[in-house]
């Protein structure tokens, strides 16, 4: 576990769940509850789930790290942290049996950290979003996102939102294809 977090924060889900949504790592409410996504990011993630048609109850939800890295503002409030590759790589194992014992074919990465982290160091949301790519040694396609804190973020929610929608619509196509073939 990191440094203060309260506790580690595995993934949650169906075994059997067909799309499996990787995020960076748990925020405050998740460190404090020990269930990942039930944040402001987890609610903004659901709505845009809905709003493209894929049925929460098909999606395991994890992140790359098992742990919330903050540093204290002011002595009090946690403030959020990107944790380093090396964190990433550490937590890899858990993530690795999470993808081994659920077996999804459709994997998202919200965000750049949860994307190298999977994918390769070089990967760049700007650059890469949207994309349908392969996970070979777990036949599964792989579509990299923003993360839905960045929305939370943003000064233009209503655009960054929508191109949110954009790349999940992209998402639930293949996941439709893949049932259909």
């Amino acid at each position: 576990m990191y440094r203060n977090a309260t506790q580690a924060v595995f993934g949650e889900g169906r075994e059997s769940a067909r799309v499996m949504v990787i995020g960076e790592q748990p925020g405050e409410k998740e460190d404090r509850q020990g269930r990942p996504f039930v944040g402001p990011a987890g609610r903004m993630l659901d709505r845009a789930l809905v709003d493209v048609g894929i049925d929460r109850t098909e999606v395991y939800v994890t992140n790359a790290t098992k742990h919330f890295k903050f540093s204290r503002e002011r002595g009090k409030r946690r403030i959020h942290q990107k944790p380093s590759r090396t964190e990433v790589r550490a937590c890899r194992p858990w993530l690795e049996a999470e993808l081994r014992v659920v077996r999804p074919d459709l994997v998202i990465c919200l965000g750049a950290t949860a994307a190298q982290g999977l994918l390769r160091p070089s990967f760049r949301i700007t650059q890469e979003r949207g994309a349908v790519l392969e996970l070979p040694e777990h036949d599964a396609r792989v579509v990299a996102t923003i993360h839905p804190s960045a929305i939370l973020r943003a000064e233009d929610r209503e655009t960054m939102y929508q191109g949110f929608v954009a790349d999940l619509r992209v998402a639930a196509g293949v996941l439709r294809s893949l049932q259909a073939g």
